[in-house]
């Protein structure tokens, strides 16, 4: 009933028993006699649930004060439930929402210090946090010298507010939601419905755009039926292109439109048609027309194109990922950023349930995709959050896995003494194991190695000690290689032995402390650094203001700060471990890796970035490293990895 309850509070207008059914999982019928009980529940509180021929039901608060007794109430048991008092910062920041959302008056600091067991000094910095989560849902605190604090908001965004806050939501807040609070011409209904037309369009002509592209599309539709019934006809589709109108795509993307408009009783300009197409055409245009980045542009439209290549020079500056001239990129991101940048100046946000895999496996395109964000902020006033980073570091980091397909495979020359057949035995195992990594040039014997010619060889596999120099790397194995053996060769193939350990000073490497604050780490590693002068007195606001763009937290107990912008004069890590975990903005860290990269750096440090993914992704590998107490421990296992 609580989910029922929550669905009926978060809109106006009536919902169906078929829609509050599918969010229980459950009858229609189940649901009905859900309502009923749900209606005899709040009948007492001021409230009853009105149904609506042909429309379904809608929740009628007559009495707000008794009400908010009755979610009182709900709160209490949660409370209750939960056994004891918020600790950590973002529970605070959920307990005192809940709190405000509930308070029949002014609420004074003293009363909530003590009921929560903290110090006023420590609800005045939650309250920071709090005002910046219920703006977004267009609420403010009113403070009333000598009587306290208040929340001022129209009901229906106080009402969606508690729905969230209070009634203990699980799960993701559906699209649906989010596109009925700031779309009210749409009913859940009417957006069904386009989600329906789309789908069976999609599947009837076996068009496959990925999840992200149909999401925005769906968005795109909802926003541009709202303009269009305040008198904007939408034209964002620039320019004529031929091509497109030929496509099967663009068949779909007529017959889309025209049930759209049947089914909202409106009229889509003939410009819609074609930029429905062109999602529906996604990468796939790009490839299939070999457009120039000029006829790209026209596509997009001027503005969005220039933020796309001023947010791709930027990355390039910053990263040297290589990806600028990425065709697919720069479509694929324009095309994500059309509907995005709609949708913030609307007001809304849409969740990315796969933002901490983003954030844990790709940190490299994560910090790229912070660099997209600033420059929307600077060029367009949209000040993106974590959701919508994670969609752009998703293109980012497809552009570069489509670098590393086209890159050539590595070559290396077998030195073997054993004879020929071992030689060969050696040769096939390696590209058996790096089939699409390893090229083997050829083999030799020791003694004919200084008449090779290694031009073009990346390294050599010997199965015996080489001990003059040679111009490439040696890696020793086994005649029949070994599990480790193929483990040091990956190393090589992936740059990782050497990318982390010549990044790392014995100076800046600091076990085992008994800091219990974010800040407190920040601070003495920023002291440790101003004291070897390798850092100035910006770092750490630096620092900070990264921080605030999004947390660098990364599970498996670590994080990775560093400064927004590059600071220092040379590339080189420095790391923390702690004794015991603390909280650092949504998750528990241990383990501290301050990254500072060179300014103006040229250097491929993308080696160094998959070493640093390598420990987040191995709770195992940051077990083995917090337990060191000496620099040489700890260099040991990060060698041996």
């Amino acid at each position: 009933m609580t989910t029922i309850l929550r669905e009926l509070m978060a809109v106006e207008h009536p919902l169906t028993s078929t829609h509050l059914a599918s969010k229980n999982g459950v009858t229609s019928r189940t649901t009905r006699n859900d309502i009923k009980q749900l209606e005899e529940e709040i009948s007492a509180y001021g409230a009853v649930i009105k149904p609506i021929r042909g429309k379904g039901y809608r929740l009628v608060v007559h009495n707000a004060q008794l009400f908010r007794k009755y979610l009182k109430d709900a709160f209490q048991e949660n409370k209750e439930a939960g056994e004891s008092l918020p600790i950590y910062p973002e529970d605070r920041v959920r307990y005192l929402i809940s709190r405000l959302l509930l308070a029949e008056g002014y609420m004074k600091l003293d009363e909530l210090a003590e009921e929560m067991h903290v110090s006023k000094s420590t609800i005045q910095n939650d309250l920071k946090a709090v005002r910046q989560l219920l703006d977004k849902y267009g609420i403010t605190i009113d403070i009333k010298p000598n009587y306290g604090m208040k929340l001022q908001g129209t009901e229906m965004r106080l009402r969606f507010c508690m729905a969230e806050f209070i009634l203990d939501r699980n799960g993701e807040k559906p699209l649906n939601q989010d596109l009925t609070m700031h779309l009210s011409a749409l009913t859940s209904e009417d957006l069904s419905d386009i989600w329906k037309i789309m789908i069976d369009e999609i599947k009837e002509h076996e068009i496959t755009p990925s999840d992200i592209a149909i999401n925005n599309l769906y968005i795109h539709i909802a926003i541009a039926y709202k303009r269009i019934q305040s008198g904007h006809h939408v034209s964002l589709y620039k320019a004529s292109i031929e091509e497109i109108t030929n496509k099967k795509e663009y068949e779909v993307a007529d017959r889309i439109v025209s049930k759209v408009e049947s089914r909202l009783g409106t009229t889509f300009p003939e410009e819609e048609v074609a930029y429905i197409a062109i999602h529906l055409l996604g990468t796939k245009m790009v490839t299939d027309n070999h457009l120039t980045e000029n006829r790209i542009g026209e596509v997009l439209g001027s503005e969005i194109y220039d933020v796309t290549l001023e947010i791709l020079d930027r990355i390039e500056n910053k990263y040297q990922l290589g990806i600028r001239h990425d065709h697919e990129l720069i479509i694929g991101l324009g095309l994500h950023l059309k509907p995005a940048v709609n949708r913030y100046r609307y007001g809304m946000n849409i969740r990315n349930p796969m933002l901490d895999d983003i954030k844990a496996n790709y940190p490299l395109m994560f910090e790229a995709a912070i660099t997209a964000g600033a420059v929307l902020e600077e060029e367009l006033g949209i000040k993106v959050d974590e959701n919508e980073i994670g969609y752009m570091a998703l293109h980012i980091g497809a552009a570069i896995e489509r670098i590393k397909m086209n890159q050539a495979p590595k070559r290396c020359m077998i030195v073997c003494a054993s004879g020929v057949g071992s030689a060969q035995l050696l040769k096939y195992k390696l590209q058996s194991a790096f089939p699409a990594k390893l090229e083997v040039a050829g083999t030799t014997e020791y003694y004919k190695l200084p008449q090779m010619s290694l031009e073009g060889i990346d390294f050599i596999v010997s199965s015996i000690p080489i001990s003059e120099p040679l111009p490439v790397p040696v890696v020793q194995v086994n005649t029949i290689p070994a599990d480790k053996d193929l483990r040091n060769i990956e190393h090589v193939l992936m740059e990782h032995a050497s990318s982390l350990r010549r990044f790392i000073n014995k100076e800046l490497v600091f076990l085992q402390k008994s800091f219990k604050r974010k800040h407190d780490v920040l601070a003495f590693m920023d002291e440790a650094l101003q004291s070897k002068k390798l850092v100035g007195k910006e770092f750490l606001s630096s620092v900070k203001e990264r921080e605030e763009a999004a947390p660098t937290e990364f599970g498996n107990l670590v994080a990775i700060p560093h400064p927004i912008t590059p600071q220092t004069d040379t590339t080189f890590l420095t790391f923390c471990t702690l004794e015991k975990p603390i909280q650092w903005k949504n998750q528990k860290v241990q383990f501290i890796c301050l990254l500072c990269v060179k300014k103006n750096s040229t250097e491929d440090l993308q080696s160094m970035y998959k070493a640093l993914t390598k420990i987040i992704d191995n709770a195992h590998l940051v077990g083995n490293l917090l337990k060191c107490k000496t620099y040489e421990e700890f260099q040991a296992i990060l060698a041996n990895e």
